[in-house]
């Protein structure tokens, strides 16, 4: 389970790190997300700005919460708390039948859908899966550092394939 909590903490970390610098990278990038967040309706006008700085900074701290031991249980909480608010938000605007760009990873021309209400909550997975092992010391063992390493590649492969979610679909979907 050590090993698990390790793919889960790296993953949720790239995750969040991709999604803050894709916002925060540029004047453009982070209108981009306020637009987007305009688009879904669900935080009055006199708050965007503020609420939009608050999901970044959250989302640029998760990977430094996540990689400092006293601060990985805050962390992943920070992790659940977020993403259950992302699949909320995008839940909502689904169901008003707003076709509104994914803010995830800053500005995109695929609309929010329910891959990305699947993929929210399976990365709310990883964080209580992450949570349940949080503290477990690592197995003893002379395969540590190769089951280390395997650990960190799965989660940062997940985190890939997470994180470019909309252009894996695109490559993949039927052509027109």
């Amino acid at each position: 389970m050590y090993y698990a909590a390790v793919a889960c903490r790296v993953l949720l970390a790239l995750v969040f790190a991709a999604s803050a610098v894709s916002k925060a990278r540029s004047r453009s990038a982070f209108s981009a997300f306020e637009a987007a967040l305009r688009a879904m309706r669900l935080v009055p006008s006199g708050h965007l700005r503020r609420t939009a700085r608050l999901v970044v900074a959250a989302e640029a701290a998760l990977p430094v919460l996540l990689a400092v031991p006293a601060t990985v249980t805050a962390g992943l909480l920070l992790a659940t708390a977020l993403l259950a608010g992302f699949t909320a938000s995008i839940a909502v605007t689904l169901r008003r039948g707003a076709v509104v760009p994914c803010p995830c990873f800053g500005a995109a021309a695929a609309p929010l859908g329910i891959r990305h209400l699947v993929r929210n909550t399976l990365l709310a997975a990883a964080a209580l899966t992450a949570l349940a092992a949080a503290h477990r010391p690592p197995p003893d063992g002379g395969a540590q550092a190769a089951a280390l390493l395997l650990a960190v590649g799965a989660g940062a492969l997940a985190a890939t394939a997470a994180a470019t979610l909309d252009d894996l679909a695109a490559l993949f979907a039927p052509s027109r």
